[in-house]
């Protein structure tokens, strides 16, 4: 760290590797109360599956300090757009620890969004985010443009409300 509290060089991001699962696991599970999900083992040890086995298009990417700390965590995904026959990058969970807030990490862990669909020739790198969660938007605002997009959920094998 600098006098004034700053990160003295931004974090390195890489894929995440098998000896990361307890780390990301940390991480990830501060990612799911920060949204109020209640703790889920299975769901933390299904997720690590996918993204270490690169299972359903997903990629894990990790944020890493220079003594080899994880910072934070993107969890990242190829979907089509058959409207543009094109692909796009859905970024599901990007999440920094709370103490390196201030380390880049967020900003090195979009970048590296950016360049995984670069990489795979994709358009856009889209995601979601709780309209009220002003600490990220602000984030975001620096790297991204919003949409004026409403999202949805609709139940599995419902489609009326009643």
């Amino acid at each position: 760290m600098t006098p004034d509290g700053q990160p003295s060089a931004t974090p390195t991001v890489r894929r995440v590797t098998a000896d990361d699962a307890v780390p990301w696991a940390r991480l990830f599970a501060g990612y799911r109360s920060f949204y109020e999900l209640p703790d889920d083992d299975r769901a933390v040890a299904t997720t690590w599956g996918w993204l270490v086995g690169e299972q359903h298009g997903m990629t894990g990417l990790v944020a890493v300090a220079a003594d080899g700390t994880l910072l934070g965590l993107a969890n990242v995904r190829t979907f089509a757009r058959p409207s543009t026959a094109t692909t796009g990058l859905y970024l599901d969970d990007l999440f920094v620890d709370p103490d390196a807030r201030r380390s880049r990490a967020g900003s090195a862990l979009l970048r590296a969004a950016a360049d995984v669909a670069a990489q795979r020739g994709a358009v856009v790198v889209r995601w979601i985010t709780a309209q009220d969660n002003a600490r990220a938007r602000a984030l975001y605002d620096r790297h991204a443009t919003a949409t004026p997009w409403v999202t949805y959920d609709m139940a599995p094998g419902r489609a009326d409300r009643t």
